[in-house]
């Protein structure tokens, strides 16, 4: 039986199985029934280790064990070891999921904290920085960064930027808007993104403005910016730098401030678009 590598790791990637057991089941799959040694011999599996690969393989539910000598082992159909494999994946995460809502208050995180804590306090702020390369890696370190805003959020995106941001960060503005933080938000307002605009006019001020540039700076103190196009890079290779310098962030909100006075309110911008 020749199984290409590619295919091997594609099993491997979307099963969780390791080399031994991606090459034993598709080994039993072209089988349909077969003993440990067949397999050992048609896969290239070391016999010594076929057994212990056909249990863990029999445990998440690919195989079943044929009673009777010599003992055989029974592929189970591709279509349900998919459904088994989801299920069990769910309840997994599942599982974790309440042993981390477990951790929440508990000693463990309270000495986590303070560990970071003290090893925050021995950080210069200069050090406080770091580069973000793609988009998903950009929007979590940008929720990071706003969820812990104490004063202000001011935001300088696109409008496909502000749609992005309005689909993905809503729930934080809410969240943080509760807690009387000011979000201003200035983006070049069409009616494509007209939606979004009225979608978070309840948490954040949005105003119009023709500039393409892309940063965020909360409290005066952190900054993100992002340096690339995002009309020209795809989302995999957009880059965006990390900041924790409350003179430059300050510095940049006061020239924000500025231009913020002459902007047109959102809603008069959509209607003359």
């Amino acid at each position: 039986m020749i199984v290409k590598e590619e295919f091997l790791s594609k099993l491997r990637r979307y099963f969780a199985l390791n080399l031994y057991e991606v090459k034993i089941w598709t080994a039993l799959l072209s089988r349909g029934v077969s003993t440990a040694g067949e397999l050992s011999d048609i896969a290239n599996v070391p016999r010594s280790r076929s057994y212990d690969v056909l249990e863990s393989l029999e445990k998440k539910g690919f195989v079943v064990m044929k009673l009777g000598k010599p003992i055989k082992y029974i592929a189970v159909p591709p279509s349900e070891v998919l459904e088994r494999v989801k299920k069990n994946m769910n309840d997994e995460a599942k599982e974790r999921i309440k042993r981390l809502e477990e951790l929440k208050g508990t000693e463990v995180v309270d000495e986590l904290n303070s560990l970071h804590t003290q090893g925050v306090e021995l950080v210069e702020p200069s050090d406080l920085s770091g580069s973000l390369r793609g988009r998903h890696n950009l929007y979590n370190h940008l929720e990071l960064t706003i969820r812990n805003a104490e004063e202000s959020v001011v935001i300088m995106t696109t409008t496909q930027g502000l749609m992005r941001k309005v689909e993905g960060l809503k729930p934080t503005f809410q969240q943080i808007k509760k807690r009387g933080v000011k979000i201003r938000i200035a983006a070049p307002i069409t009616k494509e993104c007209a939606a979004a605009v009225k979608d978070i006019s309840d948490v954040a001020e949005v105003k119009h403005t023709d500039s393409k540039a892309r940063f965020t700076i909360v409290d005066g103190k952190e900054l993100i910016f992002m340096v690339l196009d995002d009309q020209e890079v795809h989302p995999t290779y957009d880059v965006g730098i990390w900041v924790n310098t409350p003179f430059f962030a300050s510095a940049l909100e006061d020239l924000f401030d500025l231009a913020w006075k002459g902007l047109k309110p959102a809603k008069v911008s959509v209607a003359s678009k």
